[in-house]
Order: structure tokens, then C-alpha cells, then sequence
């Protein structure tokens, strides 16, 4: 099992790599079995082809940049959650997004689960 530091820097290395853009090292963070619901309530993604998809055919296409926008908080038991930041473009515009993800991590250091928790209320649209 992970400790809370190494389930931090792990966290800490997500938010670094979509801000690169660098979706190969995000999926390599990934279990081969592992889920991302993002945000919350949309359907799950399951598995990493699924996965792949998601990043590939929605941050690949965003100039996305991220920052963190508080402390990573981990627990002794494989989970985690780190509160940032997203500035992308969407539907034409550029738009900030205050995100919480939340996620659960295997014995092998891997993302069992990514849960993202941001909605309307977290969503300001601008002009390109």
C-alpha cells in the first residue's frame, strides 16, 4: 500500500502531466482495470481503452494547462484528493475550471479509480 506521501506525489505528478498535456504519462499513472468518472454523475469510463479515449478525445483537443489550488490530501488506505485548477478551451472559448479529484490507488501505485467533482458553479467561461 501506497503511504499518504507517495499517494501525494502521485497526485501532485497527475495535475503536472495535464498540465504538459502529456496524456502517455497520465495513462501510464492508470491500473489496466481502472475507472474515471469526470465529472461525477456522467457515465463511468471503464478500463483503459476507455480511458485512453476520454483523455485522448478531450484534453488532447483543449490546451489545457493546470495548477493545483490547494493541499493534497491523502489517507493510509490508498486514497486521495487534490483540489486544482484546468484552464482549457471548450466549445470555442476559453473557460476555468475548479476541480476536486478524488482518487482510490492499488497496492502497485496505480489509479484504481478517478472520481472529478466540479460542476457549473465551478465552471467560468471567457472569451478566446
Amino acid at each position: 500500500m501506497l503511504t499518504p506521501k507517495q499517494i501525494q506525489a502521485q497526485m501532485a505528478l497527475y495535475v503536472q502531466l495535464v498540465d504538459a498535456g502529456d496524456i502517455d504519462g497520465i495513462l501510464a499513472l492508470y491500473a489496466a482495470d481502472a475507472t474515471v468518472e469526470d465529472p461525477v454523475g456522467t457515465p463511468v469510463h471503464q478500463g483503459i481503452d476507455a480511458i485512453t479515449r476520454f483523455y485522448r478525445e478531450g484534453l488532447a483537443r483543449s490546451r489545457a494547462r493546470a495548477s493545483l489550488d490547494g493541499a493534497v490530501r491523502a489517507t493510509h488506505n490508498g486514497y486521495g484528493a487534490v483540489p486544482f485548477r484546468v484552464e482549457l478551451d471548450w466549445d470555442g472559448r476559453r473557460c476555468s475550471i475548479e476541480v476536486i479529484d478524488v482518487m482510490e490507488f492499488d497496492t502497485e501505485g496505480c489509479i484504481r479509480s478517478m472520481r472529478a467533482y466540479w460542476g457549473e458553479p465551478n465552471l467560468t467561461m471567457r472569451d478566446l
